[in-house]
């Protein structure tokens, strides 16, 4: 391959490199925010799932209260029915014990579902909980990824600098402003050809020019994007692996 174009090959995948490394570690801070978030939506359900409990609770105790008021209620009105001494009071008294019942059967009911309810409230306090310890340990395992991650992105991003510029001068004045002329309009200037197309605007290159990229011996752009082009020939077939071999 022309010296030239291996060191613009070089070159690209350096600032790809770097590129990558610089937007990664600029997404930093949004990262970072996601796992928190995800921590405060796991807060968020065990707190409703705790809040959900504790209204059952005392709901449960009102009605208890309730149940105590009716009940009283209930021992009053047939206490008075001992002392009536007409038909009309008795039937009226006996009319109040009916609904004093039927409230106190009511409210019976009602502390009923709060029991039920208990166990299934209880359940899902635990569940969430078990669900933010999980989300807890997942995220801070992910948080000590991102900040190894960003670290050796730095450590990188500055081993990068001396390379780019070891490469930079050993590539003529001529070719690299052909290179920076291409990515100040197009972000990456160097494209691989295959199968007779530039793979990044993928549009064909003609035939001759196709067969002068697969010598590599020269500069070539990619007519339609203006790209320098360059071929990856296919690997070699390993030694007994060709057609024919035993």
């Amino acid at each position: 391959m022309l010296p030239d174009l291996e060191h613009l090959i070089a070159l690209q995948r350096i600032e790809d490199a770097v590129e990558h490394a610089r937007r990664t570690i600029a997404d930093y801070p949004e990262r970072v925010k996601a796992l928190d978030d995800r921590l405060e939506q796991a807060r968020g359900h065990l707190a409703a799932a705790k809040q959900r409990e504790s209204d059952s609770v005392a709901s449960w105790r009102a009605l208890e209260k309730d149940l105590a008021m009716q009940q009283g209620r209930l021992s009053k009105f047939k206490n008075q029915l001992m002392e009536v001494k007409t038909n009309r009071e008795y039937t009226a008294v006996q009319k109040e014990i009916e609904i004093a019942q039927h409230e106190t059967r009511a409210i019976e009911d009602r502390i009923l579902d709060r029991m039920l309810e208990a166990d299934d409230l209880a359940e899902a306090v635990k569940q969430a909980g078990q669900a933010l310890a999980a989300a807890q340990k997942a995220v801070a395992e992910e948080r000590r990824a991102l900040d190894d991650e960003v670290a050796r992105l730095q450590v990188e991003m500055e081993q990068a600098t001396g390379e780019h510029e070891r490469v930079i001068a050993r590539i003529p004045p001529a070719a690299l402003a052909t290179y920076r002329f291409v990515a100040a309009r197009r972000t990456k200037a160097v494209a691989e050809a295959r199968d007779g197309l530039c793979t990044i605007c993928h549009v064909r290159l003609r035939p001759q020019v196709f067969n002068d990229v697969r010598r590599n011996d020269t500069i070539i752009q990619c007519d339609s994007c203006q790209r320098i082009v360059y071929f990856v020939p296919p690997p070699t077939p390993a030694p007994g692996n060709g057609v024919g071999s035993n």
